[in-house]
């Protein structure tokens, strides 16, 4: 009989709210070892604040978070060496040089892995004295990421960590965090707001939306069973359909087009705007190829 692995992080019936502010309300999902799962949303979602819920530093109203089956506001010791955490604006120890703030962190883990840190560190090409205070934003990023990476830590928890890395820096730390998962024992929860780079990094993705209201799947069945249709805007320019039971969102587009988002078959969708009045094309209704930046704004909407 197979043993079931304890899931890395299990939210059960989270809710949360700001003062009136509903954030989340009954949020449920799973992160399984060895996947990379992307946390996506707009600004507000409160992927920051489940994060925040996630690592004990804030208490949910109600339900529950647990992290390698330890409740998230009373972590052990030994569960928070297993994760490696960056928020989004982190702040670095600015007053020590890049050799002295490997040294400090190092005392802390005991599988702390040196030459990760310096493989990274070393492509700044600056000298171990240089304080990391006189550094650019994104030099700090590189730093801060190194030390992440020197944790080796058996889940990283990234909170954008694309703040102030250039598209080849970014691209080098995606080549890292996929090296980093290859033996299938490491686990990785992100969030970014530059969603093409997910597109070939994440297995899985976690959509949140205002109110708690959440879509977990694997990103090719995501990529396969969400579509969009573009259709010429009717001619007074104004009224479009309407997203019911088959038809998940609809968008104006640039120019005489709108698009319509379904995970419904084509020809459901075809009725369903039939339905409501709009003319097919002459050429019958066609899905149009999407990247997941696309499949993102075609789900959560534009604005």
């Amino acid at each position: 009989m197979a043993i079931q692995e304890t899931p890395v992080i299990e939210v059960r019936n989270l809710t949360h709210f700001y003062g009136q502010r509903r954030i989340y309300e009954d949020l449920n999902f799973l992160v399984e070892p060895g996947r990379i799962f992307g946390l996506l949303g707009k600004n507000g979602v409160g992927k920051t604040t489940l994060i925040k819920l996630l690592m004990g530093f804030l208490r949910p109203v109600s339900g529950t978070c647990q992290v390698y089956g330890d409740t998230s506001h009373a972590l052990s010791p030994a569960t928070r060496r297993r994760v490696g955490l960056l928020f989004e604006g982190h702040l670095a120890h600015d007053y020590l040089t890049i050799a002295q703030a490997e040294a400090f962190q190092s005392r802390w883990y005991p599988k702390w892995r040196r030459d990760r840190y310096y493989d990274l560190v070393d492509r700044l090409a600056l000298p171990y004295s240089h304080k990391i205070k006189n550094m650019s934003e994104g030099q700090r990023s590189q730093v801060v990421l190194g030390l992440l990476m020197a944790q080796d830590p058996d889940l990283l928890i990234l909170d954008d960590y694309t703040m102030g890395l250039d598209a080849g820096y970014r691209r080098l730390f995606l080549d890292y965090l996929t090296d980093f998962v290859r033996d299938g024992q490491k686990t990785v929860f992100v969030t970014s707001h530059v969603v093409q780079d997910l597109e070939q990094l994440v297995d899985d993705v976690i959509f949140l939306q205002r109110g708690g209201t959440v879509l977990q799947t694997g990103l090719s069945a995501f990529m396969k069973d969400f579509c969009q249709y573009r259709l010429p805007c009717p001619p007074d320019q104004t009224a479009l359909p309407t997203p019911d039971a088959v038809i998940h969102n609809v968008e104006r587009e640039a120019g005489q087009y709108f698009s319509v988002y379904s995970f419904h078959p084509q020809d459901a969708v075809a009725s369903a705007l039939q339905q409501q009045g709009f003319a097919l094309p002459e050429t019958g209704l066609k899905a149009v190829p999407m990247s997941l930046e696309d499949a993102f704004i075609g789900f959560t909407g534009k604005y």
